[in-house]
């Protein structure tokens, strides 16, 4: 089949993550995207290696116009390496590794009969490390293979991420990361195969938010890379010099129970809510007139498109060139360092205290960030998989 012909009748796209449905920002981004493509005519399917616990499960709205598989009914077990005498002489460790290893190759025949049965022209998204495991030992002949990293290139070297991204990445047809200044760090580091592509904005609405509500907002898995605890932190010198103004905290994960007595410790039981995880995010952003977000590691946090998309001024921790890229320091946005708190408490005091300031960063936070308009990001993804096919 000619590209031509591929194209006019739209492609196959794989997208396969770690689950289908954890929350977080990997699984917003991919039932964005298959939605986007599927809008576009193209044969989209979300593929996840395992599902998750009950509490850290995200609920996907019925009706979705791709197709979603869960390889695994209940989590794999962990890989353990088996080093020198004592590891020789394991024998049901051994046993467990080699059950591990054969379950890995019957799953990954399985999705070698999904890649098989695609038409010419078919792409594999692959969105987490973890999952290429997989994707590695399946049969990819024809299709074009790309490999994403949703966290900057100085996060993934903090974990065992960044020896695996090389490890299992580097025969893709591109890998992808989320700015191009993490690109180039990759690139440098000896990957050739490196190109970058932003995250797609969830929403575009017409008209920013009224700004009217004495309301701060944070959208964010309780988890401790989200860096809820700081954001507490720093609203503990903030809100007694606002005593009108409140944060709601929307979000669920393994965390709550220790934020939540973390919040009554520094005595905010009266200016914190907590909203739980919300199903309208724009609505939850039109009820506040500022934005926070306090995270330790972020890729190009999609909860940071939202709220400048609904024209929320935004104080955050510069802790990736991906906040970097999508909020401009003192233009829509406020900056501040890596764990600094105080100066984060600063940042939201200037924009509580200040009506206009707050107008002026929200309104040019809603005008510059509609450079990531899902149109845009689409045309690329097209683009990119035209290339590949040639």
């Amino acid at each position: 089949m000619s590209q031509q012909t591929a194209t006019e009748g739209g492609r196959d796209v794989f997208i396969v993550s770690n689950s289908v449905d954890e929350l977080g920002g990997v699984t917003t981004w991919s039932h964005q995207m298959a939605r986007l493509l599927s809008d576009r005519g193209h044969r989209v399917h979300i593929v996840g290696i395992a599902p998750v616990a009950e509490e850290i499960r995200q609920k996907l709205p019925a009706g979705l116009p791709y197709g979603t598989t869960t390889l695994y009914a209940t989590h794999p077990p962990k890989a353990r390496s088996l080093h020198g005498v004592k590891g020789r002489l394991n024998a049901p460790e051994r046993r467990r590794q080699a059950a591990r290893r054969a379950q890995m190759r019957a799953k990954a025949e399985t999705l070698s009969g999904m890649f098989r049965a695609a038409r010419p022209g078919a792409v594999v998204i692959v969105t987490q490390v973890w999952a290429m495991e997989w994707v590695a030992l399946s049969d990819t002949k024809g299709l074009s293979v790309i490999g994403m990293s949703h966290e900057s290139y100085e996060a993934s070297h903090k974990s065992s991420r960044a020896e695996r991204v090389r490890r299992h990445y580097a025969d893709v047809d591109r890998l992808l990361v989320l700015t191009p200044e993490d690109a180039d760090l990759w690139i440098r580091s000896g990957m050739e195969n490196v190109d970058s592509m932003p995250n797609p904005l969830p929403f575009m609405p017409a008209a920013p938010a009224p700004r009217s509500a004495k309301v701060v907002a944070s959208v964010g898995r309780l988890a401790f890379e989200k860096g809820m605890d700081l954001l507490l932190d720093a609203w503990a010198d903030v809100a007694p010099h606002h005593p009108d103004w409140t944060l709601r905290i929307y979000g669920a994960g393994l965390e709550e129970a220790t934020l939540r007595a973390h919040s009554a410790t520094l005595g905010l039981e009266d200016s914190v809510e907590w909203m739980g995880s919300t199903d309208d995010v724009l609505g939850a952003l039109r009820g506040a007139s500022v934005f926070a977000q306090a995270s330790r590691a972020e890729g190009f946090p999609i909860t940071l498109l939202e709220a400048m998309a609904a024209g929320l001024p935004v104080a955050a921790f510069d802790c990736a060139p991906g906040v970097r890229e999508i909020v401009r320091d003192g233009e829509d946005g406020l900056l501040a360092r890596l764990g600094n708190t105080m100066e984060l408490a600063g940042h939201l005091d200037a924009l509580m205290s200040d009506a206009a300031r707050r107008d002026r960063l929200g309104d040019a936070g809603f005008e510059n960030v509609r450079r990531y308009s899902s149109a845009e990001i689409t045309d690329r993804w097209e683009k990119l998989f035209a290339f590949l096919d040639r």
